[in-house]
């Protein structure tokens, strides 16, 4: 009997701990299990985190007005900032006036119009314009007269047969005639009257230099007074920066150097341009020295008092730039995107519907740097094709879009 209460006691011992061994393994094994679905899901966020794609049917390309390029080869570092103003040199600009006393009778332009060289911009009526060629006309006929005489007179007195007084008052009469006829003649090229035209109280205002018309003092029925302006050109072509340049820097600018500035109404294009001159004196008030720059660009619509913030590019040192726009900041990193493919418009699986042209791209890790201009400095943190299409313009619209799949998560690639 007591023999088969131990047999008894053993088999219940040998019992519990088989179901005790039996817990701690499925223990472990489900940890294991649940470790192993944790790496898997933390590999899984690292891939959708650094590799997003966004795809973007054609419409929506175009409606977020993308613009792909590469990398521009721009200096970032070794510059000196300069303000100052876009000037114009005083032979490009020009105030109308006469030399004579008249009223306006016809004003042919109006501020902001365009005009060249000789233009009749004005008409001038006046009866001292029909007097003055009057006595032109008076005089060239005189001076025909007295020409003759003194030919004649001069003959003369080689022959001996008048008196020599005859002779010099001749000479005198003649002479005096020829200043006065020329006096006269160089009066209406000043007032641009032509001296061979039949005689007119009017007077045509003609356009000193070519350009743009800025103001206008007069109107019909205005008098006019010799040295008073009547209207100002200016001839915007030959715009060129004043820029101010401290003394700490003075030593680091020369002539020939670039000098690179941005108007926000040029479309944030970098405008170039280089020093033709450095001041010899300081600026009483800003103890800073004034630095002159011709602007190279074409076609910029410029105008004299710009204010600019310009940087001289005291050397060569150039670095892998992108517009500040192509770089966008999400989930406390930086990023750009890339274009990785075109697929082009095709027949759905059913074979009936067409899927439409769609652009796909992929989201890129970058590190920025220093920035100037509307450009930054980027380093790659992932490699990228040599010839890849980088998202200039248009970056932020992207990230919008990844942000709306699927809660920011996009597809992984």
């Amino acid at each position: 009997m007591r023999n088969n209460k131990s047999i008894y006691i053993t088999i219940i011992i040998i019992g519990i701990l088989v179901l005790v061994g039996y817990l701690i393994v499925r223990n472990n094994s489900s940890e294991d299990d649940h470790d192993h679905e944790m790496v898997e899901n933390k590999v899984d966020e690292i891939s959708t985190v650094t590799y997003k794609e966004v795809a973007l049917n054609e419409a929506q390309f175009n409606a977020a007005k993308i613009l792909l390029g590469t990398f521009s080869s721009k200096n970032l570092s070794d510059v000196i900032h300069a303000n100052g103003y876009t000037k114009l040199p005083p032979q490009n600009q020009a105030d109308v006036s006469v030399f004579a006393n008249a009223i306006v009778k016809q004003i042919s332009i109006i501020e902001g119009q365009k005009v060249q060289k000789g233009q009749t911009v004005a008409i001038l009526e006046s009866p001292e314009f029909a007097k003055l060629q009057e006595a032109y006309l008076t005089s060239r006929s005189n001076l025909e007269f007295l020409k003759l005489e003194f030919k004649r007179q001069e003959s003369l007195n080689d022959e001996e047969i008048n008196s020599r007084k005859i002779f010099q008052k001749s000479k005198a009469e003649y002479d005096i005639e020829v200043s006065r006829n020329q006096s006269l003649l160089r009066q209406l090229q000043l007032l641009n009257i032509n001296p061979n035209a039949s005689i007119s109280s009017t007077v045509a205002v003609k356009a000193p230099i070519s350009g743009y018309i800025t103001e206008i003092f007069i109107k019909i029925g205005s008098t006019v007074e010799p040295g008073k302006s009547l209207m100002n050109i200016v001839d915007n072509s030959q715009l060129h920066l004043d820029l101010l340049v401290y003394e700490k820097d003075l030593n680091k600018v020369k002539p020939g150097q670039t000098v690179r500035f941005m108007l926000t109404n040029q479309g944030n294009e970098e405008i170039k341009g280089k020093i033709f001159n450095v001041g010899k004196a300081f600026e009483s008030d800003t103890k800073s020295v004034a630095v002159h720059a011709d602007i190279s660009n074409e076609g910029q619509k410029l105008i004299p008092g710009m204010y600019v913030n310009a940087l001289i590019d005291i050397e060569a040192n150039k670095t892998d730039a992108l517009p500040l726009e192509a770089v966008v900041k999400a989930e406390g990193r930086e990023f750009i995107f890339i274009l990785e493919e075109i697929v082009p418009e095709r027949k759905a699986e059913d074979g009936n519907a067409i899927k439409e042209k769609e652009f796909h791209f992929l989201r890129i890790e970058v590190k920025s740097g220093t920035s100037q201009l509307g450009f930054v400095h980027v380093d790659l943190l992932q490699s990228i094709p040599k010839d890849a299409q980088i998202v200039l313009s248009g970056a932020y619209y992207l990230q919008s879009h990844l942000i709306k799949n699927d809660g920011g998560g996009g597809h992984a690639h």
